[in-house]
């Protein structure tokens, strides 16, 4: 029989497979960030159907109606919303996490740290740029979303869902206000283009630790 592999070749081959399991469980974990904001919409919609939505069987919540509830409406975007681009969110936390150096958690172990001590004092100030620059993306992301709501309840019922990009939708088009449309577009670039630079002041300070 042939001799066996030396053990760097093995270790090379457990590693590889360890790596394609990684990346497999990675495509299945991010396909919903990748998908169709509208299709993603038309899906969710039918969930939270109340003749034969899943959400309401699983919850035994009967026919309880949630997109034509003023109340929990906005609540179901959201649901749908973060279940879209939270997997954006975490892929930025794993490569901050996959970025620390393993010698600090070396050496805070030398020196007996607590587990609290090691996440508030390695972790978290190491992961936190990364962690501010998914806020930027997702606050970015908030201002503009459409397609979810416009998909999933047109901005109803009455205006319990009409989002800001909707709001300037109805004033520009349905409504032809053009003008009230381009001066509300113009006040939104500002407050993004300020909480923008609110969030990179932070970021640049957390970088400088």
């Amino acid at each position: 029989p042939p001799p066996p592999p030396p053990p760097f070749q093995a270790e090379d081959g457990i590693r590889d497979d360890w790596l394609r399991l990684v990346g497999s469980e990675m495509c299945i974990r991010d396909r919903p960030m990748m998908m169709s904001m509208a299709i993603v919409g038309l899906f969710w919609k039918l969930l939270y159907s109340p003749t034969w939505g899943i959400i309401n069987y699983l919850l035994g919540l009967g026919k309880f109606v949630w997109l034509s509830n003023a109340d929990m409406a906005l609540i179901a975007i959201a649901i749908t919303d973060i279940w879209m681009w939270s997997p954006f969110v975490m892929l930025l936390s794993l490569a901050g996490l996959s970025a620390i150096p393993q010698h600090l958690y070396e050496a805070a172990a030398i020196d007996r740290a607590s587990r609290w001590f090691t996440f508030s004092r390695i972790t978290l100030p190491l992961v936190t740029p990364l962690l501010m620059i998914a806020v930027i993306f997702r606050t970015l992301e908030a201002f503009k979303t459409f397609d979810l709501a416009f998909i999933m309840t047109g901005g109803g019922p009455g205006t319990a869902t009409e989002l800001i990009a909707i709001k300037l939708y109805n004033m520009a088009f349905p409504q032809w206000q053009t003008g009230k449309s381009c001066a509300l577009a113009y006040i939104l670039l500002v407050m993004i283009i300020g909480i923008s630079n609110i969030y990179i002041k932070y970021l640049n300070k957390a970088k400088e630790r």
